[in-house]
């Protein structure tokens, strides 16, 4: 089951299940169900050398956190997305280096 949950196939993993007449089997097969479109299929990312921790995302936003309290900055709410979004794409290379 873990292997198809890891590929993303919850078909596959709710097949596994199909004998099992139990509560918590049903309850586990509902969340699948209702949560199917952020169940992601990590054994692609991971092929593609696509980072699928959450530690670099978490650095970022401290990074982000400390860069707006810097003393005497003041922020324009207006322009943060802006600024997220120029940051962004400067990260995905669509701005040369």
């Amino acid at each position: 089951m873990e292997t198809c949950l890891w590929r993303g196939d919850l078909e596959g993993a709710v097949k596994q299940f199909n004998d099992w007449p139990h509560e918590r089997v049903d309850r586990f097969i509902a969340y699948l169900t209702k949560h199917r479109h952020r169940i992601v299929n990590y054994a692609y990312y991971q092929a593609e050398g696509i980072s699928i921790g959450s530690g670099a995302i978490e650095s970022t936003v401290k990074q982000i956190g400390r860069r707006i309290k810097i003393s005497g900055a003041h922020w324009n709410a207006d322009n943060v997305q802006q600024v997220l979004q120029q940051r962004c794409a400067y990260l995905n290379g669509y701005f040369s280096k």
